[in-house]
């Protein structure tokens, strides 16, 4: 049972429970924090779940929040101890966004727009040591390797027998013109695509050129949504030395509202795979 825990998503069930705790009892993080002699920094941290919680934090914190109910209490030490527990991707090393990777391995449905490559999960080998190597020039090669490793073990999520992630994925059309590796590796890449496309669980849509501004134009972003009521959406924007994450609904939405705009403007998924198609068939000239 243990390996089948993600201490990512345990983390974040953990924050979200002691944050409602800790708004029952009517006080503020940095009250909290002042009667723990901690800084409220950490607090913040445990409750949006970016910070492993040890079981006497836990502890701690059931104190000032009076918990009498021993069972709430053994439930919330449980799940601190799971969430200190191991991830696959942990395996290999340092992962800068080893949070983003424990919310995708536990969601239910990803919505990604992706206006400059094609997207990670849809990626070939060839491609992904292409982009990886295109992108970080400056990390050694035994680094590389190990990030395309992680990518192409991430995609086991699109190609499960039960329960595959579903996947919608808006590409702007720079993404297929774009030659990364070589014209024989986007003829690959495309055909690729093109396969995935047909699996009942994946739609890609293609947002053609001539749309002009658009709803995407500030660039990548990522919708994840979990089976599990109490897990909130998560709105996940890629940076180059840190990430963002927005879990407020009001943020939510408005990145959801600004899909569904992606959607409208976008070729439907029939023009979508001609389009892939007809540029394939070019790349192999």
């Amino acid at each position: 049972m243990a390996s089948n825990v993600n201490p990512t998503v345990r983390r974040r069930r953990l924050g979200q429970e002691l944050r409602r705790l800790r708004e029952l009892k009517g006080m503020t993080a940095e009250e909290v924090a002042e009667r723990l002699l901690v800084s409220q920094s950490k607090i913040s941290r445990l409750e949006n779940g970016r910070r492993s919680i040890s079981q006497r934090d836990v502890r701690d914190l059931c104190g000032v929040y009076e918990v009498e109910d021993q069972r709430i209490v053994d439930s919330l030490m449980q799940m601190a101890k799971d969430s200190r527990q191991q991830g696959w991707w942990h395996a290999f090393g340092d992962i800068p966004y080893s949070v983003y990777i424990g919310l995708e391995t536990d969601a239910e449905s990803l919505r990604v727009y992706e206006p400059q490559i094609i997207t990670g999960l849809l990626q070939t080998r060839a491609y992904a040591e292409a982009i990886v190597q295109g992108g970080s020039p400056e990390s050694s090669e035994q680094e590389n390797d190990k990030r395309v490793e992680v990518r192409l073990r991430r995609q086991s999520r699109i190609t499960a027998e039960q329960d595959p992630l579903r996947l919608w994925v808006v590409l702007d059309e720079a993404a297929l013109h774009r030659v990364v590796g070589s014209r024989q590796v986007m003829r690959e890449q495309l055909e690729h695509v093109l396969e995935l496309s047909q699996l009942p669980h994946i739609t890609v849509q293609v947002l053609p050129f001539d749309v002009g501004a658009h709803a995407g134009i500030n660039g990548q972003y990522s919708i994840l949504e979990f089976a599990d009521a109490a897990d909130s959406s998560v709105v996940y924007i890629e940076g180059v030395t840190s990430d963002l994450y927005l879990e407020k609904p009001h943020d939510v939405q408005k990145y959801t509202v600004m899909y569904e705009h992606l959607r409208a403007q976008s070729l439907n998924v029939e023009q979508s795979r001609r389009l892939v198609e007809r540029l394939a068939k070019d790349y192999a000239r």
